[in-house]
């Protein structure tokens, strides 16, 4: 719930059109505006008080208590020109509120905090726990020091800056610079797949905030630094590891010898326990799957303390979670289900026959009679892990006692990369989507025609790996993108328009399996931006057709040309002229004419949207095909389509009249 507070009149009108907008997502502070923030702050997760900034801070001061958890804090100014955002920037979620409200009163979003400033990812966005020296690491990053890199794989992360540096891995038994001892650890690839590759990217325009603190398994702020009591830790680490840590307070250490040069700060991105030094971060991966079994009415303590145990033995961290599975008849059984709730993951579960065709090291008889599967808590992890690793082979409880009522398995499935495509509209940077913009300041890897790329290169991320081709290589490009995110990177793979429509989404998903996790974005086609401009020509059944034959015969188009004008159906002609290709226009024109009239209206746009565009009417008998080009769509209306004060008009079609009118 978001609190709204305010001192003025006019203060109450900002206000009131917020909460207008925002209904059942707000809730109105009346009376003594000191009492107001105190009950709002206390109650609510986030404010915007339409007050001054100081005036704010002051009645805020008393009421702080961590960044964790207190609620983020936006301030509107009395005229309503700008939204500051003022408190929890981050964690609160206060710099994606400031866009979003400047966005409903049509104000100016104020944003200080660095790492938005800057373009460069602040570490608690990811949505991954993080642990260790985050100030100063992000102080490193926004400062330019080098950074070390540190990965047990690769996952779809935004792009990190330029110096942060992938390192090699110690050799086997020897000690790193920062006196770590060596670990196996598979290094961050960051190798181009092409050689059309460009990390030179501009940094002119600077991204939007990330919303939310989520983590990878959608949990809060709050809840992540719970869980970071459950992180396990080697044996000589368990009292530490068992209180709650704050992620944003780096580990006390003392001060290196004058003589003895500072550890430069290393990024590590695993599931592994690793001795963090004074200037090192930890980001947690979601790639652990836990398979669990439970006799009925196993508590949640031996489950949950189960697991940390099996966890905590084989050097892993409990905030690398992802989920728990079992099979399906499990699926309520209390003590599976709190368990998860305390690591604050889903619970997947699986039929007791898919269970019982993996094979696993340890069948069992006792579950075969009991849930129809030789195992559980093993194949269940095999299961949701995707083909991988299984590093902790079934272990039972061992309650003081009495018998052990539950089990469980430990599989590192393997990093699941994230394809992105993005339309980019038919331009016009105001015709971008949000979410397109977000995209793509989510990549680390940017793949796309290379004019479509200068159009946005501004909105890239600082060290966002560009691979860019010329007309015609579509397929390459498609190839690279799908091969880039099943490499483990976030990519964003571009085209004009939609993407769906006549650009990139085809080819790279007719390429991708299921190891890589697709998102589509639309955009604004070229057939919408044109009609917009001629008014409303797809205001009834309408068509688009692609007169290009180098990719479907010409055969084929014609049929379809001629099945839209047996049809009556409004056709807007992408792609309808070329220097090699200059008859098929006429040919299509022609095939309309047999069943439309030569007054039939007729629009062209060219580059709509876009600072050089044009666009007039004509009809179907006067239209000079000469004056088309690729940059060119045509929008021919049907038999109802008319001019009216200068604009084409297709009817809808419906009896708008009233029958007493008739």
């Amino acid at each position: 719930m978001i609190g709204l507070i305010s001192a003025t009149a006019a203060g109450a009108s900002a206000r009131d059109r917020l909460a207008t907008a925002w209904p059942g997502r707000t809730r109105v502070y009346d009376g003594p505006v000191r009492r107001a923030v105190e009950s709002a702050f206390a109650e609510c997760e986030q404010l915007v008080c339409f007050l001054a900034t100081g005036a704010t801070v002051r009645l805020l001061a008393p009421l702080l208590a961590d960044k964790t958890t207190d609620p983020g804090v936006v301030c509107v100014d009395e005229a309503g020109r700008y939204v500051v955002s003022l408190l929890g920037g981050h964690a609160g979620g206060a710099n994606s509120l400031a866009a979003e409200v400047a966005s409903v009163l049509a104000a100016a979003p104020v944003i200080t905090t660095a790492t938005d400033a800057t373009g460069v990812p602040g570490l608690d966005t990811l949505g991954l726990p993080v642990e260790g020296a985050v100030p100063t690491i992000t102080r490193a990053l926004l400062d330019g020091a080098p950074v070390r890199l540190r990965a047990d794989a690769v996952w779809p992360l935004p792009a990190l800056p330029p110096n942060v540096t992938r390192e090699e891995p110690p050799a086997p038994g020897t000690a790193d610079p920062a006196g770590r001892s060596a670990a196996t650890t598979a290094i961050l690839d960051g190798t181009p797949a092409t050689p059309h590759a460009d990390s030179a990217t501009r940094d002119e325009e600077r991204p939007a905030p990330l919303s939310g603190t989520a983590d990878h398994a959608g949990r809060s702020a709050a809840t992540t630094t719970a869980q970071a009591q459950a992180t396990a830790e080697p044996p000589h680490a368990v009292a530490h590891a068992r209180q709650p840590a704050n992620p944003d307070v780096a580990t006390a250490h003392p001060a290196p010898a004058a003589d003895v040069p500072a550890p430069l700060p290393v990024l590590h991105l695993t599931d592994r326990i690793v001795p963090l030094g004074p200037t090192d971060v930890v980001l947690r991966p979601p790639s652990l799957v836990v398979g669990v079994g439970a006799s009925k009415g196993a508590g949640v303590d031996e489950v949950y303390g189960l697991v940390l145990d099996a966890l905590r033995d084989a050097g892993l961290s409990a905030l690398s979670v992802a989920e728990l599975a079992t099979v399906d008849a499990k699926a309520d059984e209390p003590g599976i289900v709190e368990a998860a709730g305390r690591f604050g993951v889903p619970v997947r579960t699986y039929p007791a026959g898919v269970l019982a065709d993996i094979t696993v090291p340890n069948p069992s008889d006792a579950p075969l009679a009991a849930v129809g599967t030789p195992s559980v808590a093993e194949a269940a992890a095999l299961a949701a892990g995707r083909g991988g690793e299984l590093l902790v082979q079934k272990r039972k409880s061992s309650p003081e006692g009495r018998p052990a009522m539950a089990t469980c398995a430990v599989v590192r499935k393997p990093p699941r990369g994230r394809l992105a495509v993005v339309g980019l509209g038919p331009g016009a940077r105001d015709l971008l989507t949000p979410r397109a913009t977000a995209e793509l300041r989510r990549a680390s890897v940017l793949v796309g025609l290379d004019q479509y790329v200068d159009q946005i290169r501004d909105l890239l991320r600082p060290g966002t790996r560009v691979v860019e081709s010329g007309l015609g290589h579509e397929e390459e490009r498609a190839r690279t993108a799908v091969a880039e995110a099943q490499a483990g990177h976030a990519v964003a793979l571009i085209g004009s328009g939609d993407a769906g429509v006549y650009a990139m989404a085809s080819p790279a998903l007719a390429e991708a399996a299921d190891d890589i996790e697709v998102v589509g974005v639309p955009g604004v086609t070229a057939a919408l931006a044109a009609a917009a401009i001629l008014g409303a020509p797809l205001g009834h059944d309408h068509v688009s057709i692609s007169l290009s034959d180098l990719h479907t015969p010409w055969e084929v188009i014609e049929r379809r040309v001629r099945a839209a004008a047996e049809a009556d159906i409004v056709v807007t002609f992408y792609n309808p002229r070329s220097r090699g290709r200059d008859w098929q226009l006429p040919k299509a024109l022609a095939l309309l004419a047999e069943h439309r009239t030569a007054a039939t209206p007729v629009g062209v746009v060219r580059n709509a949207s876009r600072p050089d565009g044009t666009s007039h009417l004509t009809t179907l008998a006067r239209l000079d095909p000469a004056t088309v080009d690729m940059m060119t769509v045509v929008t021919v209306g049907n038999t109802a389509t008319r001019e009216i004060a200068g604009r084409m008009v297709t009817p809808r079609g419906y009896r708008w009249q009233s029958e007493g009118a008739r």
